[in-house]
């Protein structure tokens, strides 16, 4: 089968001819909705009736969520938004402040729930993750949270600048954590690690990661899952052995 095919790709891959647009495509990342749910931490980016939903799981800090958003199949995963064929919710995580000290991971998800806010969580977050600082530098401050705004048209005011300072958003950051934590069930008490991926709610083991760092494979999948939902849904992933790294 051919999704069997694609998730054994993934794994040879380890860490490390497109349609015409859908009618329901957006312009822009700027142009695709986004809202906060009901749960009160899951943040959602794109079309509510797409047939597949992506939930990742990140850390602002976690370098290895960078290489996912900047040359694993991040790019991919956004264009599938932007052209309406998936939506994207982020629980984000902030257990790397714990970790490695400071608290430049608290900081940036604040300013996340901020951009949120002024409907430019999407584009901020594509702006944290093209500039964030090495993992132990702790750089996520005010001052350059602002600063780094500044790229995002439209999102610098008052109200923003505000709650950035202010951290006027701390109790969605706790909330955030915590959903984060529960996600990883009782196996992963302190959460499943980031980044992680649930599509059409089947989480992609560990020892699938590779699927997150190879665009062409993540974007077959995507396609497969689109024509073949009840096939994902049934999947009963092979075991093997080595298992890419996670934060």
């Amino acid at each position: 089968m051919a999704l069997t095919a694609t998730l054994v790709g993934a794994v040879l891959a380890g860490c490390g001819q497109r349609g015409t647009p859908p009618e329901d495509a957006y312009s822009g990342l700027e142009s695709v909705p986004e809202k906060l749910d009901p749960d009160g931490t899951t943040i959602t980016v794109g079309n509510p009736h797409a047939p597949v939903t992506v939930h990742l799981y990140e850390d602002p800090r976690c370098p290895v969520c960078e290489e996912f958003e900047s040359t694993g199949a991040g790019p991919e995963l956004q264009e599938a938004t932007v052209r309406g064929e998936a939506r994207t919710e982020y629980t984000m995580a902030s257990f790397l402040d714990a970790r490695l000290g400071g608290s430049g991971s608290k900081k940036a998800v604040n300013a996340l729930r901020a951009a949120l806010a002024q409907g430019r969580f999407a584009e901020y977050h594509q702006v944290l993750y093209r500039h964030q600082p090495e993992e132990a530098e702790d750089g996520f401050t005010d001052a350059r949270l602002l600063e780094l705004a500044e790229q995002v048209e439209g999102l610098r005011g008052p109200a923003f600048d505000s709650a950035v300072k202010d951290m006027k958003y701390r109790a969605f950051v706790t909330a955030s954590e915590k959903a984060y934590e529960s996600a990883g069930g009782s196996e992963e008490p302190g959460g499943p690690g980031t980044p992680t991926a649930v599509i059409n709610y089947v989480r992609i083991p560990a020892d699938y990661n590779g699927l997150l760092f190879d665009a062409p494979l993540f974007s077959n999948l995507l396609r497969q899952i689109r024509k073949a939902p009840g096939e994902w849904g049934a999947y009963d992933f092979p075991e093997v052995t080595g298992t890419p790294g996670l934060s």
